[in-house]
């Protein structure tokens, strides 16, 4: 076989194997609803099929409703720039499955989950009966992957919810909560105190647990959970003093003062990242006070290259310069909130907003949130969970937002960008899956 032959050959295994992974169980996140598959005794039974792979190395769990995904990048940064050998678990990807698992912000190798996907594809005739969901298989790869790799540490995101999520099999050196809104409500229940039990299901015993933001009787679920198993447990707005920010309103720069650290220059912009840095201060003092050494100057470089060292794309990310455009992957009404606060900051002549969203989310909470003074340029991703774009103008129409509508992410955006005067800005999100094909689209134009 010539090597142009070989190539292809790979290039076709590899879809085949991804191709297998998301046939074995409609993942929720294709899905939706038909793909959400509580419960650990699946998870459980691959976990020893492989050798209980995640006892080999310490791990850090995140959950929360926004922020983990921040937090767990900004955690595995400042751990791999101490000396530490760190793996990285998070999901959904945007554009290669691969960007899932990483070690020291390289993804896992083609060949390794090519590899892996056939040693399952042999397991026994139990194992396979119980039909495994994508995330299921996905989680144990990962763990797999990270011992393989002989890290010492892994910094695991919950997918959805807690208590019953893939990923909580493992007994953390350190659980992270960073917050409660509501989201997933089918699933993990129709109150914030309800989907507080649920995400308070990662709080193992004697594992320390830190909460980024709780109150009320969110705040009395976690403080109960922690004291049932004997959990210290760390609420961050009752031991950290507030970090005082600096943010333009020009470029959504963000520095950060604290007292321990001093100043902070933070690549991951957006002032919802106040939160996400105190939770992640928090943290580090926990871990510093459990056997890690995580080092001053590396959580400063942390802060200023965690994009880079960790591969994290999609928070406040900006993408052009004149006009201004900015994404981020907020999607629910807590996300949300925070970004269209973020946009009212910023200094623009006119405002562009590229939407699309899942048709489960809460557009009755959301739609009243967004500017009436923008020019909307409504879209869908291409997947079965999302609501079309005209359902989407219908639905945003009574709340006073107008515009156009694209059956594509890439017409919507180019659409919205040859628009858009050079002192003006263009928003694009509602959606990670949005993100995920705005990315692959610009990819296609490098």
């Amino acid at each position: 076989m010539n090597p142009d032959e070989c190539i292809k050959s790979n290039d076709v295994k590899w879809q085949q194997t991804i191709d297998y992974l998301y046939s074995q169980r409609p993942s929720y996140e294709r899905q939706g609803n038909t793909g959400y598959k509580p419960g650990l005794h699946t998870s459980h039974a691959l976990d020893r099929m492989f050798g209980e792979p995640h006892r080999h190395y310490a791990t850090i769990h995140v959950a929360g409703s926004n922020g983990k995904g921040s937090v767990a990048h900004l955690l595995a940064a400042m751990l791999q720039l101490s000396g530490y050998k760190v793996g990285l678990y998070t999901s959904p990807h945007f554009v290669d499955f691969r960007e899932r698992i990483r070690v020291n912000g390289k993804m896992v190798e083609k060949q390794y989950v090519i590899d892996w996907v056939d040693a399952f594809r042999r397991a026994p005739a139990d194992i396979q009966s119980m039909n495994p969901s994508f995330f299921e298989l996905t989680s144990t790869m990962a763990f797999c992957y990270f011992a393989t790799r002989q890290v010492d540490v892994a910094v695991i995101e919950v997918g959805l919810g807690g208590r019953l999520d893939s990923t909580n099999i493992i007994t953390p050196r350190l659980s992270v909560i960073t917050n409660i809104s509501l989201e997933h409500t089918q699933f993990l229940g129709d109150t914030l105190a309800e989907i507080a039990t649920e995400k308070a299901g990662i709080i193992k015993p004697r594992v320390p647990v830190v909460v980024g933001e709780a109150e009320g009787d969110v705040k009395e679920v976690f403080r109960h959970r922690a004291q049932a198993v004997d959990a210290p447990i760390t609420f961050v707005q009752d031991v950290c003093p507030p970090i005082v920010e600096t943010f333009s309103t020009v470029s959504g720069a963000l520095s950060l003062e604290t007292r321990a650290y001093g100043t902070l220059n933070s690549q991951l912009s957006g002032d919802y990242q106040v939160k996400n840095a105190a939770t992640v201060l928090a943290a580090v003092e926990l871990l510093n006070s459990s056997g890690f050494e995580i080092k001053e100057d590396a959580v400063k470089e942390a802060f200023v290259h965690v994009c880079e060292l960790t591969g994290l794309m999609g928070r406040w990310m900006k993408l052009g310069e004149t006009p201004l455009v900015i994404c981020d992957s907020g999607h629910n009404v807590a996300g949300i909130t925070a970004i269209v606060d973020q946009l009212r900051r910023m200094r623009y002549r006119a405002l562009h907003l590229v939407l699309g969203f899942m048709a489960d989310k809460d557009l009755g909470h959301i739609l009243p949130l967004l500017p009436v003074h923008a020019t909307y340029y409504f879209t869908q991703a291409s997947t079965p969970r999302a609501l079309t774009a005209e359902q989407l103008r219908r639905q945003a129409e009574p709340f006073g937002l107008s515009g156009k509508v694209f059956s594509s992410v890439s017409e919507a955006y180019t659409t919205a960008l040859g628009e858009a005067e050079p002192d003006d800005l263009v928003y694009v999100g509602g959606s990670m899956y949005v993100l995920a094909e705005l990315f692959s689209f610009l990819q296609t134009q490098e």
